[in-house]
């Protein structure tokens, strides 16, 4: 391994000694946030910034707290997978109502600390392991999962003991429809709002590892295409043993993406149907459970999720929404169904009010930017807050903003504060070693976006082997301004490859229009668009070998580099296919019926999205990578694919990695670039 991959793995892709995981508290004076010492330190700790005085201060240091560094519970493991996290030492914490309090969990114990460290961090008794503690309004009481049992402490179960689990998120809503949590404080403390999902109907899914044998298997359940999804209810558990179901059609709509409360006497929660057409905002009563439609959003094909902050009640009461201008050309906003944005602004995401305007991240120039913006709910007029190039976001608290700003010179964090003075949470993580300047172009008649990358001191006129880097699935943007994506690409394009990257239809960001393209379609869009930007690139820049392409990507972008070679030889000489969902008949409920619907209503959409009919037709070099701990993509998948091309007589090579997860943690990804980079060498010679 060179020093440069060294230096990725040792600081986990440069985010080591980076704050993060931001929260406000007491209106806006404490920033709560996670970071590590330094660059190759794993194990975060928990600081507070007081923005009254600009003094930060570490209020808990995991390595005092368990110096053993015991094992994550099982079902944290998991949820942790689910979520993309993978910092050591405290993974999350939670704020008490006031913001005063942050109660985290530490390898199975629960702890809490006040925002002035006083007496240090103070263990909280649990029932056993415990996991995603919340404190309540003062921080009087904590609530925890252990054992799937929900707790208070003090206090104890307060859950049932019915054979369900209580107080998680089930595997689609957090995978896939962006709720991580199960359960929720009342704003005053007297009652929890909790998830009770029921899983018995449920396919069961195993891991054995092989490295291992004197280990049990693993086994967990999984809601695949077309069969049964978690049952999924929502409870008000009060005190003296209330407890209260809320009410909806959960048969017409079984899909939870969000719940809370907006007062003691109000929950508002989203739910969707199946297929994801319909999203609908519900009123609930804690002490009925009856509840009533506030707003209902509708799509032809799917109703896209990714507008976070929507629907939502404004403070004047009216609803906003998130809605398509007409053709598609634009993800906007509605109050009251009356169109506030129009094709002029991608909205990604509201973080919320500010100065009485709504506070949006958009994209107004180019996919690859985000833009912050002020927006009038009464006017749509817009105002700029941070409109620089790259990729801007916001969190805001009661006049009190946190902008980050990545752009070519890396990662900036500001506080700004009502009174007008600006703070910076200390970055402690390692300098980015290249200064990455893709080139961004949009090529096609259908506008794609594509970055090149070519190597450092590269001399016009020497033909170079191309690297397809990509991931082409629907929810994730390649294509982006964000500085630390590229550094990887740089190393690739270094070793004598013009790496080039294709957002293709399908993908978020560019319009409603863009995005939907994709629908019944993965495989016939996406391996389209990747080969006409490849060959727009090529006509535009000499300098590309369009003879000598290779192509990889893990998850969804293993799943189109397989693709690749197996049905477009003429294009694609060589590939490596990581974490590939080779038939999407076996991936999971959430995601996969959004964009292609149901298997028994479609089945010759997931035929011809299959990958394993194709394996007598491999003619290329194909390298397979699977992690065997994989339980989102699961090995089986890139196992059925290898029989099948071992079963049809096609030599591939296999590389099986034991304990490895979805996620390849502990410098996975950079122990098998250097596979990769062999594997490309001789591919493309």
């Amino acid at each position: 391994m060179d020093a440069f991959l060294r230096l990725s793995a040792d600081t986990a892709r440069f985010s080591y000694g980076a704050p993060r995981a931001f929260s406000f508290g007491d209106g806006g004076r404490l920033l709560w946030f996670l970071r590590s010492t330094g660059p190759t330190d794993p194990l975060d700790s928990l600081w507070v910034l007081d923005t009254a005085t600009g003094t930060e201060t570490r209020l808990a240091d995991p390595r005092e707290l368990s110096p053993e560094q015991g094992e994550l519970p099982l079902a944290e493991a998991r949820l942790r997978e689910r979520i993309r996290l993978v910092a050591a030492g405290i993974g999350s914490y939670a704020l008490s109502g006031d913001g005063l309090r942050a109660v985290f969990a530490l390898y199975g114990r629960l702890y809490a600390v006040t925002w002035d460290g006083a007496d240090g961090p103070e263990e909280i008794p649990a029932a056993g392991p415990a996991l995603d503690p919340r404190a309540d309004a003062d921080g009087s009481r904590t609530a925890y999962v252990s054992d799937d049992a929900l707790y208070t402490a003090p206090g104890g179960r307060i859950s049932p003991d019915d054979g369900a689990r209580w107080g998680l998120a089930e595997f689609a809503a957090a995978e896939e429809l962006g709720r991580a949590r199960g359960h929720w404080w009342s704003p005053g403390g007297t009652a929890l709002l909790a998830a009770r999902v029921d899983e018995s109907a449920l396919p069961r899914r195993w891991f054995a590892d092989p490295a291992h044998p004197e280990r049990p298997a693993e086994d967990f359940a999984y809601p695949e295409a077309g069969g049964p999804n978690a049952d999924v209810q929502l409870w008000v558990l009060g005190p003296d043993g209330a407890r209260v179901r809320l009410d909806w059609d959960a048969r017409t709509y079984p899909y939870v993406s969000e719940a809370g409360w907006e007062s003691d006497g109000e929950i508002l929660l989203t739910v969707q149907d199946r297929l994801q057409r319909n999203v609908l905002l519900l009123t609930a009563d804690p002490a009925t459970g009856r509840t009533r439609e506030l707003s209902r959003t509708t799509h032809p094909q799917w109703v896209d999720p990714m507008v976070p902050g929507t629907p939502a009640r404004l403070p004047d009461g009216r609803m906003l929404t998130a809605v398509d201008t007409p053709g598609g050309a634009a993800r906007g906003l509605a109050v009251d169904g009356k169109p506030l944005t129009g094709d002029g602004i991608q909205v990604r995401r509201v973080a919320g009010v500010h100065d009485g305007r709504l506070l949006i991240e958009a994209g107004q120039r180019d996919p690859s930017e985000q833009q912050v913006l002020l927006l009038d709910p009464h006017t749509g007029e817009l105002a700029p807050l941070a409109d620089g190039p790259g990729v801007h976001g916001v969190s805001a608290s009661a006049g009190t903003l946190l902008l980050t700003s990545a752009g070519p010179d890396g990662i900036r964090r500001t506080v700004r504060t009502p009174d007008g003075r600006e703070l910076r949470p200390a970055d402690l993580s390692a300098p980015l070693p290249y200064r990455v300047e893709p080139r961004l172009e949009r090529v096609t008649e259908h506008g794609v976006p594509t970055a090149l990358v070519l190597p450092r001191g590269h001399v016009p006129g020497r033909r170079l082997p191309v690297l397809l880097d990509v991931y082409g699935g629907p929810g994730f943007q390649d294509v982006s301004a964000e500085p630390v994506r590229w550094q990887h690409r740089q190393w690739w394009a270094d070793q004598g490859f013009a790496v080039v990257t294709v957002d293709n239809r399908g993908t978020p960001y560019v319009s409603p229009a863009f995005t939907h393209a994709m629908y019944r379609g993965f495989s016939e869009v996406t391996l389209e668009d990747q080969v006409a930007a490849l060959r727009a690139l090529g006509a535009r820049h000499g300098d590309l070998d369009l003879g000598r392409v290779g192509v990889r990507g893990w998850s969804y972008g293993g799943y189109l580099a397989a693709m690749a070679v197996l049905r477009r030889p003429d294009v694609f000489h060589a590939a490596s296919a990581g974490a590939a969902p080779t038939d999407l008949r076996q991936y999971d409920t959430a995601y996969t019926e959004r964009y292609l619907g149901l298997p028994q209503e479609h089945p010759e959409v997931y035929e011809r999205d299959s990958l394993l009919p194709d394996a007598p037709e491999l003619s290329r070099p194909l390298q397979l990578i699977t992690g065997l701990a994989d339980d989102n993509v699961h090995p089986s998948h890139t196992l059925r694919l290898s029989r099948a091309l071992t079963d049809a007589g096609r030599p591939h090579q296999l590389l099986a990695l034991p304990g490895v997860t979805h996620m390849t943690p502990g410098g996975t990804r950079e122990k098998v670039a250097v596979q990769q980079l062999a594997f490309f060498r001789g591919a493309l010679a």
